[in-house]
């Protein structure tokens, strides 16, 4: 399907029967290439090599004319019939004023001083007109001109609600289950919080979405990241192209990975889980998946969690008698850390030595006879604060009872 590249058109292959026209080549012809692009006025998004425009917006319906007839001017853009005659017998009775004096240039100075007169005897009688309104009518004339285009504005928002797919208009369940978010009230906090940084987004292919809403091109996105929808489906559910979506999905996933996921992770509880696996019929294989710990043939993954208990970081699976440290070091985990980062995690962390300068860990301290001394509980109770054990708490629980990993 092929949609018109002109502003305020909606004209497609598909709906119209009008003809479409291709962009002159920028290289043998960019005087005309030029012209189409100052004609058009897109600021907002340059033609691509399928970019097309329909003939409707040339005159006669011939490509050669370029294109020249928009919204903007189409009432203004065709003379009365009348106008050739008028502008002929204007200039003839010029040049008998003038006495058909012999000096062309003398006759040019004429024409542009006429001119300049005519322009400003025009402005002279509209203010005039405009001096005799009553003050009254210029304020009823004014809030009458506000009404109209906050109508408008209404109007439209009301056609692209009936056209679309919107987070609006639909109910809490509904977006819960698009999104994955619990609630409205969740859903309506990230946008909130995105919206901050609206004027500093740059969109991955340099132009900008204005067809779709900024809380809709959010909602496509975490529909994108929760169903994983073909870009197609969710180009017919919001009415625009696939290569808009394309444009919203691939910003705003870096858009909410950075606003969310590093702000998340500056606490971060960790911890390991096994998957309990059937045993391997070879030796080598029982040898390296059985976990002396949990006394099984398993797989090992790392898990990293939000203090709220959203998991932030997921790794690969490994064997089940590789010891945590490791599994660190060889996740890719200690490249997620930043400087300020405060990692909570259990006593077989042992990853002091290897997170990044400026990271702090916290665990537990170990215990000597079987119990903490007097000063050790004082240390722990200063050490952990309510909110990182209630974190903790919370990690365990959300993982443990997680469909995707059983119950170890």
């Amino acid at each position: 399907m092929v949609q018109c590249f002109a502003p305020d058109c909606r004209h497609t292959s598909e709906s119209h029967t009008c003809r479409f026209f291709g962009f002159p080549s920028q290289k043998k012809k960019k005087e005309d290439y030029t012209r189409w692009i100052k004609l058009l006025r897109r600021a907002d998004k340059l033609p691509g090599n399928h970019s097309r425009v329909c003939s409707c917006h040339f005159r006669d319906g011939l490509k050669e004319n370029g294109p020249e007839i928009f919204q903007r001017n189409k009432r203004t853009m065709f003379p009365p019939d009348d106008y050739s005659e008028k502008r002929k017998e204007a200039a003839a009775k010029r040049k008998r004023s003038s006495g058909a004096s012999n000096n062309p240039v003398e006759s040019v100075e004429e024409m542009v001083q006429q001119y300049r007169e005519q322009e400003r005897k025009a402005e002279e009688n509209e203010m005039s007109a405009i001096n005799r309104k009553p003050v009254a009518q210029i304020v009823l004339e004014a809030e009458l001109q506000s009404k109209s285009k906050e109508l408008e504005v209404y109007k439209e928002k009301a056609a692209y609600h009936r056209s679309h797919y919107s987070a609006s208009t639909l109910s809490e369940e509904v977006i819960r289950m698009e999104t994955g978010l619990p609630t409205r009230e969740v859903f309506n906090i990230v946008v909130l919080y995105a919206l901050r940084f609206k004027d500093s987004i740059r969109y991955y292919y340099g132009w900008v979405v204005n067809l779709v809403t900024f809380e809709d091109q959010i909602f496509i996105t975490l529909m994108k990241a929760r169903q994983n929808y073909t870009n197609l489906h969710l180009a017919q559910l919001f009415s625009c192209s696939v290569a808009t979506i394309a444009n919203i999905v691939s910003t705003f996933i870096h858009v909410l990975h950075y606003i969310l996921f590093h702000d998340l992770m500056t606490t971060i509880p960790i911890d390991c889980t096994d998957v309990e696996i059937a045993t391997p019929g070879l030796m080598s294989h029982q040898n390296v998946t059985y976990s002396t710990y949990r006394g099984m043939n398993s797989f090992k993954v790392l898990i990293g969690v939000a203090p709220n208990a959203v998991i932030t970081y997921v790794s690969k699976l490994f064997p089940g008698s590789i010891s945590d440290k490791a599994i660190v070091e060889k996740s890719g985990f200690l490249k997620q850390l930043e400087a300020g980062d405060l990692v909570l995690a259990d006593k077989g962390f042992l990853i002091q030595d290897v997170v990044p300068n400026g990271v702090s860990v916290n665990i537990p301290p170990f215990l000597n006879n079987g119990k903490f001394t007097e000063s050790e509980a004082r240390v722990l109770k200063k050490r952990m604060r309510p909110v990182d054990a209630h974190s903790t708490a919370s990690h365990r629980r959300y993982i443990f009872q997680h469909p995707s990993f059983g119950h170890t």
